[in-house]
């Protein structure tokens, strides 16, 4: 599959021209080269591009790609090596950012939903873009002991578990990597718990002040489903071989 072919069928699976958002989604780098093998990771760092020329990928598909909106513009330093080895060996790279967050079927936050064996999944309303906050519920009402046992035997790593009180667990929202700042909205959704990746100092407050239990589980953890669901759509759904590569990171 020729790369701009690639693109058109990832851009009408996640629709990015309907998503205002911190970098360009889609192709971000060119290449001539016929697509037959994809990796795809949560960020496209040194380290997974080694391993896409390790395992001649002609492509690499990701969530965290380049050219944010706050980053310095110059092609130079650590960007400049990323790209040049990309170039050299004729590889086209893939970004979806909040594209991805959002899907209804392989975005991260559903996916995290189904991980967590969660049910009701749907988007919390007036919060945009719809699909940038979820919510589920528990098949029962549960501990925040025995959810928090159950993040971190899924993602395993120990999640950071604030309780915002003696309730049991029945509904649930979802903002994967640095989503705390919706905690507030999972409060005017009434939840439970508030799952994200990371924490700030006022996120915890919120949580033991208003009555909400709050659970930070990384980042990287919270955001590798996602663009791992999406590669096996790819697979499955072309002719294209794609290979998940997770390169871990503790944030």
């Amino acid at each position: 599959m020729q790369t701009k072919l690639l693109e058109q069928l990832l851009n009408q699976w996640l629709t990015p021209e309907l998503i205002a958002d911190y970098c360009p989604n889609g192709l971000q780098l060119d290449s001539d080269k016929t697509i037959n093998k994809v990796v795809t990771g949560v960020s496209a760092t040194q380290a997974l591009i080694d391993r896409a020329i390790e395992q001649q990928a002609d492509a690499v598909l990701v969530h965290h790609g380049y050219f944010w909106k706050s980053e310095p513009a110059q092609i130079v330093g650590m960007k400049f090596q990323r790209l040049k080895k990309l170039i050299n060996n004729e590889i086209s790279l893939f970004a979806y950012h909040l594209p991805l967050d959002v899907h209804p079927e392989f975005g991260n936050n559903v996916q995290l939903a189904k991980l967590f064996e969660l049910e009701a999944i749907n988007p919390v309303e007036g919060v945009k873009p719809k699909g940038i906050l979820m919510q589920a519920e528990t098949k029962s009402a549960t501990a925040l002991t025995d959810f928090a046992n159950l993040v971190e035997r899924k993602l395993a790593r120990k999640p950071l578990v604030i309780s915002g009180g003696d309730f049991l667990i029945n509904k649930v929202a979802i903002c994967t990597g640095g989503g705390q700042s919706f905690i507030e909205q999972a409060l005017t959704a009434g939840v439970d718990l508030f799952i994200t990746g990371e924490v700030s100092e006022q996120t915890v407050h919120v949580a033991t002040e208003m009555g909400i239990h709050f659970i930070a589980a990384g980042h990287h953890a919270t955001e590798r489903y996602g663009i791992k669901a999406l590669g096996e759509y790819l697979a499955a759904n072309t002719d294209i071989q794609v290979e998940f590569v997770d390169i871990d990171n503790p944030a």
